[in-house]
C-alpha cells in the first residue's frame, strides 16, 4: 500500500505564563492510501494538537513544533513556507473541525462558503464552482441542493451543518481528510448517518481519513487501524481487531473496560482511577504509572521500549519485556 503520511518523533509545546506545556512528546504515526486511522484517548492527550500540526495550524506563539517531521507525499510539512502550506491546506489535506455549529460563517450563504475554496485553489468560474458545490451537497445527502445553496447556516439542523462541513472539506478532492471529533455534538441516529457517509465517500473517492475521537463505538464502526494516545505519546497501535480483542497496554485495557457492552448486562463498569499527569513536567517513565494497577518499579523511572507484537501491532509497555514476562510468569 502507498504511504501518504509519515510522522516521526513529533514534539509540540505551548509556552504559557505557568511554563512549557509539552502537549505532544515524540509521536510516530503513518497513514496509507484509502485507510482510516483512528486516534483515540481521553481529553488533553494530544490528539487534536497532532492533527493541527499536520495542517500547520498550531498558533505561534504560544505553540511551536520543537522537533520531528511530518512527511506528506514526500514533503516535510514542518519545513515548508506558509505560502507553500496554503497550497496544500484545503486542497490535498482538509480538516473537519470539532464543532459544526461554529465552523460555518453565519453571515455567508452555504453556496458562498462551499465555492470559496474552489475559486481560490482551482481557478474556475462561478458557474462551474456552483455546479460542483451542488454535486457535493448531493453526495453528502443534502436534499434540494440548488435551493439550499442560497440559505444560511442557521436554517440547517446540526446534522445538516455537519454534512455541509464535510462537503466543504471534500470539495477540492483532498487525498487526506482529518476529522476531529466529527460526531461529538450529534445524537446517536445522526452519528450513524455521518459514519455511513464517511464510508460511502471513502469508497467513492479513495480518500485517506484520520479520525480523532474518544468514542470507541465510532472507532469500532469505521477504523482500519487505531493509535491510542496518552499524555502526549502514542502508547499502542494496531488494527481494529488487535486493539479491541488483544489490547496489551493497561491504559488501552482500561479504556475498553470503561465502555458499556451489550454482552455484559448487569456488570459494573470499571473506571480508570486517578488523573493524567501534569504535562508542565511530564514523568520520566511511563506516564500511566501512577494509575496503572500492574505498575513495576522500572515503570516510573524509564520510558519503555516499543515492543512489536505483530507486523501491525506495537505497544510501549514494560510488561511486554521478556524479563517482565519471566517475572510475572513465575509462581
Amino acid at each position: 500500500m502507498e504511504k501518504i503520511l509519515d510522522i516521526n518523533d513529533l514534539h509540540v509545546s505551548f509556552v504559557t505564563y505557568g511554563g512549557e506545556v509539552q502537549a505532544v512528546r515524540g509521536v510516530d504515526l503513518e497513514l496509507y492510501k484509502g485507510e482510516t486511522l483512528a486516534i483515540v484517548g481521553e481529553s488533553g492527550c494530544g490528539k487534536s494538537v497532532t492533527a493541527n500540526s499536520i495542517m500547520r495550524l498550531i498558533p505561534s506563539p504560544p505553540g511551536k513544533i520543537k522537533k520531528g517531521s511530518i512527511h506528506f507525499k514526500g514533503n516535510d510539512m514542518t519545513k515548508l513556507s506558509n505560502k507553500q502550506v496554503r497550497k496544500i491546506r484545503g486542497v490535498d489535506i482538509s480538516m473537519i473541525f470539532q464543532d459544526p455549529m461554529t465552523a460555518l460563517n453565519p453571515t455567508l450563504t452555504i453556496g458562498n462558503q462551499l465555492t470559496e475554496g474552489l475559486k481560490q485553489h482551482r481557478n474556475i468560474s462561478s458557474t462551474q464552482a456552483n455546479k460542483q458545490a451542488v454535486d457535493m451537497l448531493k453526495l453528502v445527502g443534502i436534499p434540494n441542493p440548488e435551493e439550499r445553496m442560497k440559505q444560511y447556516p442557521h436554517q440547517f439542523s446540526g446534522g445538516m451543518r455537519q454534512r455541509i462541513v464535510i462537503a466543504m472539506a471534500l470539495i477540492c478532492e483532498p487525498e487526506l481528510l482529518i476529522a476531529d471529533e466529527p460526531t461529538t455534538a450529534l445524537d446517536v441516529t445522526i452519528q450513524a448517518q455521518i459514519l455511513q457517509l464517511f464510508q460511502k465517500i471513502q469508497r467513492e473517492t479513495g480518500v485517506s481519513i484520520i479520525l480523532i475521537t474518544h468514542d470507541l463505538g465510532v472507532v469500532a464502526k469505521i477504523a482500519d487501524r487505531i493509535a491510542v494516545m496518552y499524555a502526549g505519546k502514542v502508547i499502542e497501535t494496531g488494527t481494529r481487531q488487535e486493539i479491541f480483542y488483544r489490547p496489551n497496554h493497561p491504559y488501552t485495557q482500561g479504556l475498553l473496560n470503561s465502555v458499556p457492552r451489550l454482552d455484559q448486562k448487569g456488570e459494573k463498569l470499571i473506571p480508570i482511577a486517578g488523573t493524567p499527569p501534569d504535562l508542565f513536567s511530564p514523568p520520566e517513565g511511563c506516564p500511566f504509572t501512577a494509575r496503572c494497577p500492574k505498575a513495576m518499579e522500572v515503570c516510573s523511572r524509564v520510558y519503555p521500549f516499543q515492543t512489536e507484537l505483530s507486523g501491525t501491532h506495537a505497544v510501549d509497555c514494560w510488561l511486554q519485556d521478556e524479563r517482565a514476562k519471566k517475572y510475572t510468569a513465575s509462581p
